[in-house]
């Protein structure tokens, strides 16, 4: 895993996102789950853009925990070819979230995701260079 980072990729995000009073937990944080499904969705848009077709999820290789995020932050995923196989990328995501008050930008979360390219059967199949 890359280090905590103090400013974000000097790129667009993958997608951005406003978490919502129904996404928090019983500590009045957004729920970690939320999270991840974010971080998966902007991975998977990243993988199937390189796999130029439909992938799946199939591992989550690290993931950690930086930071809450609260309702009304504006959050960034960012996503990154980590590595590529025959058939599966690795991508590594970077959340970010620029608090509701405008006047701070912090990495939250970050972590790596493995997907795998499918055929319309749901069988594995090669990413062509």
């Amino acid at each position: 895993m890359p280090k905590t980072q103090n400013c974000p990729p000097n790129k667009q995000p993958t997608i951005r996102t406003v978490p919502m009073p129904a996404d928090v937990n019983a500590n009045g944080d957004i729920f970690g789950g939320w999270v991840m499904s974010q971080m998966d969705i902007a991975g998977g848009v990243l993988a199937s853009e390189l796999a130029k077709g439909r992938v799946v999820t199939v591992a989550v290789e690290a993931m950690r925990f930086l930071k809450p995020i609260a309702v009304g932050d504006l959050v960034s995923l960012y996503a990154t070819l980590k590595k590529k196989g025959n058939t599966s990328v690795s991508i590594h995501i970077e959340t970010w979230s620029l608090r509701r008050d405008k006047t701070q930008m912090v990495m939250v979360t970050e972590g790596t995701f493995v997907y795998v390219a499918i055929n319309d059967s749901g069988k594995p199949r090669e990413i062509q260079p």
